[in-house]
């Protein structure tokens, strides 16, 4: 009786729109800047050569696309977990669902990566070196324990609840920002060797595909994502309608330009000593041996100070991100349950008004990707895909509620949101693409793994809630997972490599004509405008209860 008790007070605790710009910029910015500068420049530098400048362009670019249709929805309805609610929206339970999970699993793995981060930065230290074997980056058992450890100790912070780590999460950011900067401005000056451009195996050895790699397994992608959070936050923000398009478009512009510095700075700064041969393998130098990249080089050019305040940053920066994704993905799966979506132990929960059931589901599923993914490089593939898939909801409802809510209030309106809309579609399923089959075949097991649960959770009646299963309005959605995934097992980025049925150059034509195929179909079958109304006011009814929003 107790845990019945306790629902229907956790249902009426009203949220308080206390958050303001600053607060939500920094959410997004403290997301976007967490192990990905500690680790993303080497990675791309070793998939695309010096080349990877060009990446960190292009998925700059990409990332701004999409961030421009989260800003417009964000700013339309700015309700708590926007991301997985917008194509709830639009087509309906199956969709919601499926975007909900797959919200649920980008978040989920999120902490693993950066106590993989965490760990890779500690085999500095002699007491850590056997943690991770330094040809292959991998973790060894002891690491994986370690590991678990570090997420045992994320989960169990949570338990306390997060108004303290709200309060605090403004300055930490601050932190997570100035040291990267810091880190530019002192490596500039210290060496700057435009010669490295075409050092070892030269500019662009692997050519465009080198390129579209390193944005995605490269950590690119992975370093970008984030900016979303300001959208997840949008139900407790003061202004709404004015903060969370500002929040997300500032994070990402600010964010882009201190990831390209970064990448520019690691290039030129690195001593002719720790170049090897090629880029991509092991050669005459210690290049692709760091552990702790920046921190090395920093040691390398006899910055000592520098190198020390990195390494105290690499378990700053990834721990912060790591326990803020925890939080979230615990919120994430206690608002699915509440949808009906899982089952009803998710929304239990404990006297500090945590929901303890998510975060234990987030503890067991990221000490599980320690087993298949031990390493930073591997797991960004999965978590890269699993974000892009998010993501794709996103474009999807933007032109659905364009074509059914014209006249809708629009805060922010995306210009060319006819073509941009798609574009971006188009951009998250290249990025797929890009991530090869060896991720994403592990990524389709994962959301078999999902559907799963939705469909035993439903059999089996673990929830009470049923919502409405629009089968119409989410009927591309099983057509557009199964034809990307044959499309990248058949694709040059498959396991056929450069002998493969859909050759290089030909598979991202026929990723971009499907995601066309796949978004007009969506747009034809989205809820009428009366349903769309009707799910949106009984969603958003009860949030409008919250206290008012600020002027």
């Amino acid at each position: 009786m107790a845990a019945t008790e306790q629902q229907p007070r956790e249902r009426s605790t009203k949220l308080l729109r206390e958050v303001g710009l600053i607060g939500l910029m920094w959410a997004s910015m403290g997301s976007i800047i967490g192990s990905g500068w500690l680790f993303g420049p080497q990675e791309a530098l070793e998939a695309a050569g010096p080349a990877a400048i060009i990446s960190w362009l292009i998925g700059g670019v990409a990332i701004v696309v999409l961030a421009l249709v989260h800003a417009e929805l964000g700013g339309m309805y700015p309700v708590s977990g926007g991301t997985a609610r917008f194509p709830h929206y639009a087509f309906g339970g199956v969709a919601g669902a499926s975007f909900g999970w797959f919200a649920w699993l980008n978040a989920a793995t999120v902490a693993p990566i950066e106590v993989s981060a965490m760990l890779t930065y500690a085999g500095h230290y002699d007491f850590a070196k056997d943690w991770i074997n330094p040809d292959t980056q991998v973790l060894s058992t002891t690491g994986i324990i370690v590991a678990i450890i570090l997420m045992a100790i994320l989960t169990s912070i949570n338990f306390l609840g997060v108004k303290r780590l709200a309060t605090a999460n403004s300055a930490a950011t601050w932190w997570k920002i100035a040291i990267p900067l810091l880190t530019i401005l002192v490596l500039a000056f210290a060496n700057f060797d435009t010669g490295n451009l075409t050092a070892a195996n030269g500019f662009n050895p692997d050519g465009l595909k080198g390129i579209f790699a390193a944005v995605s397994t490269g950590g690119i992608i992975f370093s970008y994502l984030g900016f979303e959070q300001a959208d997840q936050l949008a139900g407790e923000s003061r202004n709404p309608k004015r903060d969370v398009p500002f929040a997300i478009i500032g994070s990402v512009v600010i964010g882009t330009i201190i990831y390209i510095l970064l990448q520019i700075t690691f290039l030129l700064a690195l001593p002719s000593s720790a170049i090897g041969d090629t880029w991509d393998q092991v050669g005459d130098g210690l290049y692709t041996t760091f552990t702790g990249p920046f921190a090395e080089i920093a040691t390398l050019l006899s910055i000592g100070w520098l190198a020390t305040i990195i390494y105290l940053d690499a378990i700053i920066s990834p721990a912060g991100t790591g326990l803020i994704y925890t939080t979230g993905s615990s919120r994430l799966a206690y608002g699915l349950a509440r949808n009906g979506y899982v089952p009803s132990v998710f929304e239990w929960t404990n006297k500090r008004s945590v929901p303890w059931a998510g975060l234990i589901a987030a503890f067991v599923t990221g000490c599980i990707c320690f087993l298949p993914f031990p390493s930073w490089q591997s797991l960004v593939g999965l978590i890269t895909s699993a974000s892009v898939l998010m993501y794709g909801g996103a474009p999807l409802s933007l032109g659905a509620f364009r074509r059914r809510l014209p006249d809708a209030e629009r805060p922010y309106r995306l210009p060319a949101a006819e073509i941009l809309s798609p574009l971006a579609f188009v951009i998250a399923n290249l990025i797929i693409l890009w991530s090869g089959w060896d991720t994403d075949w592990k990524l389709g097991v994962s959301i078999l793994v999902g559907y799963a649960i939705l469909v035993g959770n439903r059999v089996f009646g673990l929830n009470p809630h049923k919502p409405t299963l629009d089968w119409r309005a989410a009927s591309w959605l099983l057509p557009y997972l199964v034809v990307m995934g044959l499309i990248v097992f058949f694709s040059d980025f498959g396991p056929d490599g450069d002998d493969a049925f859909i050759g290089f150059g030909w598979d991202m034509l026929v990723v971009a004509v499907w995601s066309l195929v796949v978004y007009y179909w969506a747009m034809a079958v989205a809820l009428s405008t009366e349903q769309i109304e009707e799910m949106i006011g009984e969603v958003e009814l009860p949030e409008e209860g919250m206290e008012p929003v600020g002027h």
